[in-house]
């Protein structure tokens, strides 16, 4: 009987890592107009989009479904450009008693960057498929951020 689990995914892309990173590191409110899979998301409490103490509220597309649920940050490590998030309430709980989604974005010699991806998830049981749509959904969003960005850059 296993119920803890872990999904990884390491994407490439075309932004240097910095900003990348930016784009969830303070500008995380622009998300919601960059990524297709993302239908709306609002501040739930607090005032500011980037603390821990904020909670957001957010409706996303997972596996063809709408899906709502709440997200707060739990570490922003600017360093090493890491970022760990909880995801709770909403559509999740019928699903998960945890669920955390990681972000690391590491730079490459060619001025590229790699973004992985780690899923840490407990499912209420046995019978509940691992979060597979959630990668799909992590993948979809970092390639639309990364094309969002880049014309960005070319535009300057």
């Amino acid at each position: 009987m296993v119920l803890f689990g872990k999904l990884i995914t390491e994407l490439g892309i075309k932004t240097p890592a910095n900003k990348f990173f930016k784009q969830f590191a303070s500008e995380l409110h622009e998300v919601q107009n960059v990524c297709e899979k993302v239908h709306h998301t609002k501040l739930h409490e607090g005032e500011d989009w980037h603390h821990t103490d904020t909670v957001k509220h957010w409706t996303l597309i997972i596996d063809g479904e709408i899906l709502t649920c709440h997200e707060s940050i739990e570490e922003v490590d600017e360093q090493n450009k890491k970022m760990i998030w909880k995801i709770f309430g909403g559509d999740i709980e019928k699903h998960y008693k945890a669920f955390k989604i990681i972000l690391e974005v590491t730079d490459k010699v060619d001025g590229t960057a790699v973004t992985k991806w780690t899923v840490e998830y407990e499912k209420i049981n046995e019978e509940v498929h691992p979060p597979n749509g959630w990668m799909e959904y992590l993948s979809k969003c970092t390639r639309d951020i990364d094309v969002h960005i880049s014309k960005a850059r070319v535009a300057l």
